[in-house]
């Protein structure tokens, strides 16, 4: 049976944080940057614990008024103190309650620029190895911050699916219409060509290869529930089971 984890960003404030645990295999905890504090942390740590599932970072700008969606032009230097705080907040608690933090995953902006910009990939690459060089960290195919880190670290190569792709392998822009992919059908459709085939279809004709080792859900999608409740029931019927 193919396996395939599959990762969500939680502790953001949504409603939906202890319905979606029971149906991922990875979190990624927001940690104080873009949203969140030690309260929200703990809580979702413990929720992950309670449905074994990999706990993860979630490090951005230090940005609540914009979610950490706007690059932030900060020294490299104060960056790198913000990041290694949110990053050890999540893993303290962890800690606490027995386990071990498992990866770190960029939010926003910052998983953008990262995606691009040599300085701030390697910033990171080497934050996570001062931390702890067991950790994994999550990129996207065909990035600056994949080629820094993969002599370097664990990597995982992480895919969406519920976000379209432009040639370049960066996602649609949330200000298209066709940005988001709501309908269940077309998103399990999406990941089943990712973990089957390792292809994203950008149109019946033309494909992007690539080979995942994670696919996120994004939890602020309004039927995110339902998404990965069918995703899970479809994916096994493929012989596919949910698992990192």
């Amino acid at each position: 049976m193919t396996q395939i984890d599959i990762n969500c960003d939680l502790a953001e404030g949504g409603k939906f944080d202890a319905q979606l645990m029971p149906l991922i295999s990875s979190c990624n905890i927001a940690c104080g940057g873009h949203y969140g504090n030690q309260a929200t942390i703990n809580t979702a740590v413990q929720l992950a614990v309670q449905y074994k599932v990999n706990i993860g970072a979630h490090p951005s700008y230090p940005d609540p008024v914009n979610f950490g969606r706007k690059s932030i032009d900060m020294p490299i230097e104060e960056l790198k103190i913000t990041l290694k705080n949110q990053i050890l907040k999540v893993k303290n608690a962890a800690e606490n309650l027995g386990e071990k933090l498992h990866h770190i995953k960029p939010h926003g902006a910052l998983y953008n620029d990262v995606v691009r910009d040599e300085k701030k990939a390697n910033l990171l690459v080497g934050l996570v190895e001062e931390i702890d060089t067991e950790l994994i960290l999550f990129v996207p195919p065909k990035s600056v911050i994949k080629k820094v880190a993969q002599s370097r670290l664990k990597i995982w190569i992480e895919g969406f699916a519920d976000r379209n792709y432009e040639a370049d392998f960066s996602l649609v822009s949330r200000s298209k219409n066709n940005a988001v992919l709501h309908q269940k059908e077309a998103v399990f459709q999406h990941v089943f060509s990712m973990v089957s085939k390792g292809k994203i279809f950008l149109n019946k004709d033309t494909f992007l290869q690539a080979n995942f080792d994670t696919i996120c859900v994004h939890s602020d999608t309004e039927n995110s529930v339902e998404i990965l409740s069918y995703l899970n029931e479809k994916l096994t019927t493929k012989y596919i089971k949910i698992g990192g």
